[in-house]
């Protein structure tokens, strides 16, 4: 397969553009009684990545940053009130080291965005915190790891992060580390956790960090259920009933465990995670253009792919899912598990250009919470999704430590 197509596609970061498209344009389908609940409601956001655009960007997402998916008037204008900031921390860490030391730096643009904004952003440490930042009409930011590289092996350092404000960790990305093996990785190294990794798992119940399940194999997670005392999370993952074969989501069985835990499943809003023919578009344009490269003779480059890239698209243009396609995950989320266990994981800044039509930004939450209404759920019901499933967690989490 193409070398860059497939690893955008696994990781979930840095994506190609695709077409413009008529979805660039922030749809307005809320009703005035969705508005009002966003606004009201508290909002949690299991993942998003603007650590990690705004160090490559330079951006001020206190003001607005039209090129990012997350900024602070957006971010005000949809309701959002605690999106969780991704510390994430790619696999190429584990092979040159210096992965505590990546993390330590975006924690620290974090919370220098929250220092640039005293008025607007706050770093929130516990689920109380993000109750007290919302009602001080401010945005909280409470911070999760991607990757559980940064741990480097030394259990005095998941200690270290949650001084740092670390409030959950997704053992693994893209490749297998030292803790667990990943969904995205055909190296099954431990054939789940490693040895390590249950007892990193321990340690996380007992210093109050919740477990995040998104991207670890369907084994690794079996080995969480049976080490965890505590309820944990998948933070951005979706239902993989509606993409077969696509192990980063959670398969029935899994959700239904996750509910039998305590925990929540977050929906990732990324359309590859939602519809089955989203999810093979990336890998149907890779395999044309090695076929491409074979038919022709010719090797590959960055340029000649690109060009590739376009001309696919022009008769093939990415299927971008709709925001009713996240309603679909949540209603099956909560089929299996319970109203109790689905939260809102977006993977805003994460997935490029693939977000659903609807749902660009969080300027757009309203017209999910409108699906929702449509759907027949109770304004309670909603605001359990929005965000009471995942602070109801988040105080076991801490609970449990204490």
């Amino acid at each position: 397969m193409t070398r860059s197509l497939l690893a955008a596609a696994l990781c979930g970061l840095a994506l190609p553009a695709l077409l413009p498209t008529a979805a660039h344009a922030q749809a307005d389908r809320a009703s005035d009684r969705a508005r009002a609940l966003a606004q009201t409601a508290i909002i949690v956001d299991g993942h998003v990545d603007m650590p990690y655009r705004v160090q490559v960007s330079g951006a001020d997402v206190g003001q607005a940053v039209p090129a990012h998916d997350f900024d602070f008037p957006r971010a005000k204008a949809g309701g959002l009130d605690a999106p969780f900031m991704s510390i994430y921390v790619g696999a190429a860490f584990q092979g040159t080291g210096g992965a505590r030391a990546e993390a330590d730096r975006l924690i620290g643009l974090v919370e220098g965005q929250a220092a640039l904004h005293p008025d607007k952003f706050e770093i929130a440490y516990s689920a109380q915190d993000v109750v007290r930042i919302k009602k001080a009409g401010k945005i909280a930011l409470p911070m999760g790891m991607e990757n559980g590289a940064p741990i480097e092996g030394d259990l005095a350092n998941l200690a270290h992060f949650h001084k740092r404000g670390i409030r959950y960790i997704t053992l693994a990305h893209s490749r297998v580390n030292h803790l667990s093996d990943s969904s995205y990785d055909e190296e099954r190294r431990w054939g789940g956790l490693s040895p390590f990794g249950r007892l990193a798992v321990a340690e996380m119940n007992r210093l109050g960090l919740m477990v995040d399940v998104s991207h670890i194999t369907d084994a690794a997670f079996d080995d969480v259920m049976a080490v965890t005392r505590a309820p944990v999370i998948a933070s951005h993952s979706s239902c993989r009933h509606f993409t077969p074969g696509f192990e980063r989501n959670m398969s029935d069985a899994m959700i239904e465990r996750l509910g039998e835990n305590g925990g929540v499943i977050m929906i990732n809003f990324g359309s590859s995670f939602l519809t089955a023919e989203a999810n093979g578009h990336r890998r149907a344009m890779a395999e044309a253009y090695d076929a491409y490269l074979a038919d022709n003779d010719l090797t590959h480059s960055a340029e000649r792919e690109a060009a590739f890239e376009a001309g696919y698209q022009l008769n093939k243009p990415y299927p971008h899912a709709d925001v009713s396609d996240v309603a679909d995950h949540i209603d099956r989320a909560v089929e299996l598990a319970g109203i109790d266990h689905v939260g809102l994981g977006s993977d805003f800044d994460g997935v490029g250009d693939t977000l659903p039509e609807g749902l660009k930004s969080p300027a757009d939450l309203p017209n999910l919470i409108d699906e929702l209404i449509d759907r027949g759920y109770s304004d309670g019901d909603i605001v359990k999704i929005l965000s009471g499933n995942l602070l109801r967690v988040w105080r076991a989490v801490e609970a449990a430590a204490e």
